[in-house]
């Protein structure tokens, strides 16, 4: 048995983007196969490349990888005889009894390698460009979308799609946990579709209040899920103050990551009825309400996007009286 393979196979699985765990003995009394310090990468379906000791040991090391390949959390098991194939929780270890009659007990630690999380990015906009670029700097894996995209131009992306239309974005792209439309005023309609194709966890959309609220209703007319419409968060991104484009992919980048780490807040959000919904984000509200309120003092046109909190509620700063006809977030 190599005892090295782990490495070789640990590199593989990790540029296919499929989850392992990487075992580590941290002791072990004899009479045991394995010694401290051994090593080996475990899948959840069972395949050991590596050694961390024989057959006895094999199953309790299987269920636990299989665990924390679920909720990410890493484990300290004890395996060691017992009269019975017994488990137990005693403090932050995790104890097996085995039943084998090899006798030992070994201590490991199961720590979980999960790909990097997905995040589509629909649109050849400015902010689409910021936001691939920042995305991989936070440990995302990124995926564009954009009519006419050329590989070159997104070099920290994973996968170019050269295309909006439905049946070649399926074909090279599996579904998402999270997607960002910043299309900006290109194949907007087109580019939600795409989006809402991959089925995401979490969607958001780079577009001012009325914007959204338009083609939000259009989406509908045409189709698409009022259900899965009506969680599409627009205006999109954290109330920062974004201005340029690479503020902006800040401000929604800071939401994707909330998202992806749980810490999404409810707030409401544009629906296709107009109205307001209760969708997952990260504004803070108190933020929000003071951006709202400064902004309906110095103008009501302002006060739109202000209230919403996305990027182009924050976008402008309060002081400001005269809204661009096209604004930060594509009109």
């Amino acid at each position: 048995m190599n005892r090295t393979e782990w490495i070789r196979q640990a590199d593989r699985l990790h540029a296919a983007g499929q989850p392992f765990a990487l075992v580590t003995v941290l002791r072990a009394f004899a009479p045991t196969s394995s010694k401290a310090g051994d090593k080996a990468v475990v899948t959840a379906e069972g395949l050991i490349h590596g050694w961390i000791g024989g057959g006895c040991a094999q199953p309790a090391v299987v269920k636990t990888v299989r665990r924390v390949l679920l909720d990410g959390q890493p484990r300290t098991i004890r395996i060691s005889p017992s009269d019975e194939s017994v488990e137990r929780d005693i403090g932050d270890v995790l104890e097996f009894g085995m039943a084998c009659h090899s006798g030992g007990t070994l201590e490991l630690f199961v720590d979980p390698v999960l790909p990097a999380a997905m995040l589509t990015v629909v649109g050849d906009s400015p902010v689409a460009r910021a936001l691939v670029s920042l995305a991989p700097r936070v440990g995302l894996r990124v995926a564009v979308v954009a009519h006419g995209a050329v590989a070159s131009d997104f070099a920290d992306a994973s996968v170019v799609v050269d295309s909006d239309d439905l049946q070649r974005v399926a074909e090279q792209l599996a579904s998402t946990p999270f997607a960002v439309v910043a299309t900006q005023g290109r194949r907007d309609v087109q580019g939600l579709k795409a989006a809402l194709s991959l089925q995401p966890e979490r969607l958001w959309f780079v577009a001012s209040a009325t914007k959204a609220r338009v083609l939000l209703d259009a989406l509908v007319s045409s189709g698409e899920s009022e259900e899965a419409v009506r969680r599409i968060v627009a205006p999109a991104g954290e109330s920062i103050g974004a201005q340029t484009p690479e503020e902006i992919a800040l401000s929604v980048l800071a939401s994707v990551v909330a998202a992806k780490r749980g810490r999404a807040e409810a707030a409401p959000a544009v629906t296709s009825t107009g109205t307001t919904a209760t969708t997952a984000t990260t504004v803070t509200t108190a933020a929000a309400t003071a951006v709202a309120t400064a902004a309906a003092t110095a103008s009501p046109q302002l006060a739109d996007t202000a209230a919403s909190g996305g990027c182009c509620g924050s976008a402008k700063k309060a002081a400001a009286v005269v809204v661009p006809p096209q604004s930060c977030c594509g009109g």
